[in-house]
């Protein structure tokens, strides 16, 4: 059996927040990262209810852009989602199950869809600062066997 740890920490050694990302699975009978999504993990927190205790977490839901991964990299490449509400953009927050988080994701900046100051650029506003990101398949052997 393989275990992970997925952190989710409002304040990190006092430096800022550290929220890690992980795939979610959202169709079970899809292959890939066509019944995956990508979360960012915000909290961890469970309710008690009626007796069941629900183990749970904040997340902030990527989206992914296209149908496929991209033809030079053959990475996927997502976006943080956002979802209009009352003539706004919000950002996708949804509460799951944990077991519906499969693994670990590790996304990589596409450095080149836009100028950033590197002043200003700090670990845990990168998906802040950034638009795209690359899912990137070839962080460890179990994701690049998840992420095609």
């Amino acid at each position: 059996m393989h275990c992970e740890h997925i952190c989710s920490c409002p304040m990190w050694r006092s430096e800022g927040p550290c929220f890690d990302c992980a795939f979610v699975v959202t169709d079970p009978q899809a292959e890939g990262m066509r019944g995956l999504d990508v979360a960012c993990i915000l909290c961890f927190f469970s309710v008690k209810y009626l007796g069941t205790f629900y183990p749970c977490a904040v997340i902030h839901w990527f989206d992914c852009v296209g149908d496929g991964p991209d033809l030079d990299t053959r990475m996927w490449i997502v976006h943080t989602g956002y979802r209009y509400y009352r003539s706004r953009n919000i950002q996708n927050i949804a509460i799951i199950h944990i077991d519906t988080i499969y693994h670990a994701a590790h996304l990589i900046p596409i450095y080149a869809a836009q100028n950033v100051d590197s002043s200003e650029l700090r670990s845990h506003r990168s998906y802040d600062m950034f638009c795209l990101f690359y899912v990137n398949k070839y962080a460890d052997h179990h994701t690049f066997e998840i992420a095609f």
